[in-house]
């Protein structure tokens, strides 16, 4: 409801009451001088509350990860000595196509020019991976570039927004006469365009022509909340539903018509056998990227097949692959109408039924009963995955990163739950992800969150292990450690015939006293008896649990990787598929 009544107030005020408007709970970042004047009003007039981070890039990859959860666009906070250090989790959020609101204070509007201490053109550094990016200049427009802000956040492709705010401007005070919030932009994706009708109608019949159709989902069937539209269509059609890992989770990964992860990162044999022998590949909010296609090359002569995409991202139809046809709109309003035009044009269509659970059974069966010989003194991943996967709990929430803390969970663990249960950094892939993931995720959700990590990735964030154990929450961090950069590794000496990889082992750490310090319960597994034992009782304690297992380098035992486990049956090294 509008407040028309002028009201003075100041611009830290202003802004607080403008997010509290936008239902916005929390706020992740950490302090600086340019934020004083705005966390003096915080303290004394608003509950929102403010998670307190160790570092900036993990505060961004924390309100990355909750946006991801919750469904609504997040806030981040930074003060401009640190302004550069968000640029990791705005680009993750950028390319994941989440929606980030991203103040940073600022020193005063051209004290920059003086070379005041932290100016840069914080916009110009932003406008790249945000979709929008602008400075506060005054009080009084406060309401109406926040509106703005979440407005554009979560419409269309959702994306960061970055908001410069100069110090002067949290102290500056106006007559507010339009202090309100538009209720659609609270979540996302806040409108949902239908595709083309006649374009709908078009796509139907290609698929019901189809001798062996798939439907490939990214995280934009995540995004769109698009699984019961999804499954509908796919049952009605009989037609089996693969996700890239970002979309994992987007239908529940048991269900008779789950290929489960294809593509070049986490995908199996089978799946990816799968694809490649479809007559037509019907694409959903997925962007096609190199990690999803295995480098473009997972569905083998692309002039053989039909290819379908839809997305609400224009640039990504089409643009990898030639599309018979190209549907730009929302995932799920798409999806319900076609399944309408279905039901209303095909009352009695029947499909034979198709059942994929037993080709994945004996898929999983294969690897976990495979007992390939671990180098000594280390322990399977596939049992960790394997083991976790068992006693999981429905409302559990994993977080993982590129290396060993995802490629294994990837292919195995099995999302029973359609949602985003299992979360990652695939858009960009860089280090340092999980654990900060772990902490957003704790902030928007009740259940016990489990965060893959890996050694290499772990040196970037052990300052935020006392923001975990600060916060109460029920977190599992498990270290998989190998004392490398493991996936480096794996590309130096399985695909450029390195003799020895060049700079990507480092020494060794207690990392288990280095959790001790920090507060948290730990336990290191060096037996794959042990294994289910210790993941059982780290998800029961309702603390922070570190557990730390020592597994091999990806050049040792060959993970999920198409291209590695090619080389790797040419130089007849143990592989998983």
């Amino acid at each position: 409801m509008n407040e028309t009544t002028p009201n003075a107030l100041n611009g830290a005020q202003i802004i607080l009451k403008m997010l509290e408007l936008h239902g916005v709970k929390h706020v992740f970042g950490l302090p600086g001088e340019t934020t004083i004047g705005w966390y003096k009003e915080w303290r004394e007039h608003s509950d929102i509350e403010y998670v307190l981070t160790r570092d900036e890039r993990t505060a961004s990859y924390a309100a990355e990860a909750y946006a991801k959860i919750t469904g609504r666009p997040s806030v981040l906070e930074a003060p401009s000595p640190g302004v550069t250090h968000c640029s990791p989790g705005i680009t993750e959020a950028y390319l994941s196509s989440v929606p980030v609101i991203f103040f940073s204070s600022d020193i005063p509007v051209n004290q920059d020019k003086k070379h005041g201490l932290t100016g840069v053109d914080q916009s110009a550094l932003y406008d790249s991976i945000c979709k929008e990016s602008f400075v506060l200049t005054n009080a009084k427009d406060i309401p109406f570039l926040l509106r703005r802000a979440f407005r554009v956040a979560t419409s269309g492709r959702p994306a960061p927004v970055h908001i410069r705010v100069p110090i002067n401007v949290f102290h500056e005070e106006a007559e507010i006469t339009d202090l309100y919030a538009e209720s659609d932009y609270s979540v996302y994706p806040a409108h949902r365009p239908v595709a083309d009708h006649s374009k709908i109608k078009a796509a139907v019949e290609v698929l019901l022509a189809a001798e062996k159709p798939v439907i490939v989902c990214g995280q934009g069937g995540l995004i769109s909340k698009a699984t019961d539209a999804l499954l509908e269509l796919a049952e009605l059609l009989q037609i089996p539903v693969g996700t890239t890992t970002p979309g994992k989770g987007t239908i529940p990964e048991n269900h008779p018509l789950a290929l489960r992860v294809i593509g070049g990162r986490g995908g199996m044999e089978y799946s990816n056998r799968y694809v490649r022998e479809a007559d037509t590949v019907f694409f959903i909010g997925t962007n096609t990227d190199s990690a999803a296609t295995d480098h473009w090359k997972l569905y083998g002569d692309p002039n053989a097949k039909t290819f379908m995409h839809l997305d609400i991202a224009e640039a990504h139809v089409g643009n990898n692959f030639p599309v018979k046809i190209g549907l730009v709109g929302d995932a799920r309003a798409s999806l319900e109408y076609m399944v309408e035009i279905i039901k209303a044009d095909h009352p009695t269509l029947q499909r034979d039924e198709i059942d994929l659970n037993p080709i994945k059974k004996t898929a999983l069966d294969k690897v976990f009963n495979s007992n390939i010989p671990m180098p000594e003194g280390t322990v399977s991943p596939v049992k960790l995955s394997q083991a976790l996967d068992k006693i999981l709990p429905a409302n559990a929430i994993v977080t993982s990163e590129p290396g060993v803390s995802a490629i294994y969970p990837s292919a195995l663990l099995t999302i029973k739950e359609a949602g985003r249960r299992y979360i990652t950094n695939y858009s960009m892939g860089a280090l340092g992800y999980s654990v900060p993931a772990a902490l957003g995720a704790s902030y928007a959700s009740d259940g016990p969150i489990i965060s893959f990590t890996g050694d290499g990735s772990f040196g970037f964030v052990m300052g935020d292990m006392e923001t975990i154990r600060r916060s109460n929450k029920n977190v599992t961090v498990i270290l998989t450690r190998n004392d490398a950069f493991g996936w480096i590794r794996g590309e130096a000496l399985l695909l450029d015939d390195v003799d020895e990889p060049w700079s990507t082992d480092f020494g060794s750490v207690d990392y288990i006293k280095l959790a001790e310090a920090f507060g948290f319960k730990t336990a290191r597994i060096t037996s794959e008896d042990d294994i289910e034992a210790i993941l059982q009782d780290a998800i029961d304690h309702p603390g922070a649990s570190f557990i730390e297992m020592m597994v091999p380098t990806q050049d040792k035992i060959i993970p999920f990787v198409p291209n590695w486990v090619r080389a790797a049956k040419a130089k007849n090294l143990p592989y998983f598929e």
